[in-house]
């Protein structure tokens, strides 16, 4: 599925590990993802949260989409900065999954997602 994400693979967001629900990725903050503050746009980290949650929901034989999702972003980054996600399924039942991502720069935590996927027929 990631090989064909053409959004993603733009951004410059790498795929490090894969198992069954759970997900890890990173991506590199351009001079093209800051803000009129100088700091990353939230969109950008919401989108390596959103597709680093899509791999981990996606790595049974089940395709599943996000029925919901939010993000609290705690920490501003900066262009230079190597933001990493953490997908982690914390329950899978019928058709629903729940994910939280956690998003660090180094050390800190920058942002905490939380994603509800659905699974879908092919």
């Amino acid at each position: 599925m990631f090989a064909v994400d053409a959004a993603s693979q733009k951004l410059g967001i790498e795929l490090i590990e894969l198992d069954d629900g759970h997900a890890r990725m990173s991506m590199t903050v351009t001079e093209d993802m800051v803000n009129g503050h100088a700091i990353t746009h939230g969109g950008y980290v919401f989108i390596l949260a959103d597709t680093t949650f899509a791999m981990a929901c996606n790595s049974y034989d089940d395709p599943a989409v996000a029925a919901r999702c939010d993000i609290r972003y705690l920490r501003p980054t900066k262009a230079g900065d190597v933001l990493v996600a953490d997908a982690v399924e914390r329950a899978r039942f019928g058709r629903n999954g729940i994910y939280d991502v956690t998003v660090t720069s180094g050390d800190e935590v920058v942002a905490e997602f939380r994603g509800d996927s659905r699974t879908v027929s092919r």
